[in-house]
């Protein structure tokens, strides 16, 4: 190292600074030196490498290098230049100093560190992007897995920050972590919850975000704007956010309705009560009316056929020649358990409307038919009786 610093008094001379006989003055020279080299580097790595790293990304079909190679995380990369180019230069102007150039040196080190944790950070974020715009892995909860390799990029960081600091090597200090492992454990508890859970929910495909999901333990009937770290936000319809554990997704029940809208079908279950009393047999003249207005067919008429058959056999046929109702789901109208409050008659299927307004629409209007078509069959709804119901005008007639 002598001999090289010889070399730059040298040079120093022939360049018209031979008058620089202080070892300061030299050394200022040198530090000046190094600042220009590195000066240089990074800008030789913004206007040549970085431009020619995004045309060829550029000129590629595929999508992922142009976030790859895009400025944010160029100039991230770009910052590793200074810590790097003063490291290896450093003894070049403080040989003769080696408790500075150590000091010096483990600066470097320490700001090596945090521009790598910087461009990991940015790293990171790319991928992200990357995942959100391809078709299969923008549906992946995939935040809280970043959020984790984040915090354990900053826990190593730290680690090895404070090796420096101290003079230790790192795998010592990890040693003496481990003593304290439970209460690193305890610390960071939900963040660990939340990785597992993150990796159960991504790779059994149970949640993604823009599911609409309820968990009534909660409070919650939304969907998932956000599935992070340690939280799963749902925005319920009432515009209101929850807030829930990812594990607890994992631990407890929760009803995801994504089946419903892959499958292009959303069911009604729905069931109206007939009063017992207008259960009875047709007579010939109410099934040839019944033939006549199209709401009886033959087959479905034999001796002693009650009501409520044809009725049935009527919705039945209904079902399948409405279009709002998919054909390929299941279609049932059938006859539940008398109760004290009438004979209820369910109506099963699955319509093509998915979204909460059309549905709601389609079913209301698909009962607002059954009641009204009721009479018709000699049928009545049951319903208790009102306070008017007993009132009886002055002729004495109910």
């Amino acid at each position: 190292m002598k001999d090289l610093n010889l070399e730059i008094a040298r040079l120093l001379q022939r360049a018209g600074l031979g008058g620089l006989h202080s070892e300061w003055e030299i050394r200022i020279v040198v530090i000046a030196g190094i600042l220009l080299v590195s000066y240089l580097a990074t800008k030789a790595f913004r206007r040549l490498i970085i431009p020619a790293l995004q045309k060829i990304s550029s000129r590629t079909r595929a999508t992922w290098d142009d976030h790859l190679f895009q400025d944010k995380v160029m100039h991230g990369a770009c910052r590793l230049i200074p810590p790097i180019v003063w490291y290896i230069l450093l003894p070049l102007a403080f040989d003769s100093s080696p408790v500075l150039l150590e000091l010096l040196r483990k600066g470097c080190l320490i700001y090596l560190i945090v521009v790598a944790l910087m461009l990991v950070s940015v790293f990171l974020d790319t991928l992200r992007e990357i995942s959100d715009e391809h078709e299969t892995l923008r549906n992946r909860p995939l935040q809280g897995i970043y959020q984790m390799i984040k915090l354990l990029s900053v826990s190593v960081g730290c680690i090895l920050v404070v090796s420096i600091l101290i003079g230790r090597d790192a795998t010592t200090i990890l040693a003496g972590l481990g003593a304290s492992a439970a209460v690193l454990m305890l610390i960071f508890r939900d963040s660990i919850l939340g990785l597992v859970a993150g990796v159960q929910l991504s790779a059994n495909d149970m949640l993604r975000p823009g599911d609409w999901i309820t968990m009534a333990k909660y409070g919650a009937d939304g969907y998932v704007t956000e599935v992070s770290l340690t939280t799963v936000k749902v925005q319920n319809f009432d515009k209101t956010i929850t807030t829930i554990p990812p594990y607890a997704l994992v631990s407890d029940s929760f009803q995801n309705w994504r089946g419903m809208r892959e499958c292009g079908g959303r069911r009604i279950k729905r069931s109206v009560l007939l009063d017992a009393s207008t259960v009875r047999f047709c007579t010939p003249e109410e099934t040839e009316r019944l033939l006549k207005e199209g709401l009886a067919q033959k087959e479905d008429l034999s001796e002693n056929v009650v009501n409520t058959r044809i009725f049935r056999s009527y919705m039945q046929r209904y079902l399948k020649s409405n279009p709002g109702i998919r054909p390929d789901l299941l279609q049932m109208v059938r006859t539940l358990q008398p109760t004290s409050e009438g004979i209820p008659v369910e109506i099963y299927c699955f319509t093509k409307a998915t979204d909460w307004i059309p549905y709601e629409t389609f079913q209301s209007a698909l009962f607002d038919h059954i009641i009204a078509i009721l009479p018709r069959f000699g049928l009545r709804i049951y319903q208790r009786p009102a306070g008017t119901d007993f009132r009886r005008n002055p002729a004495g007639n109910p």
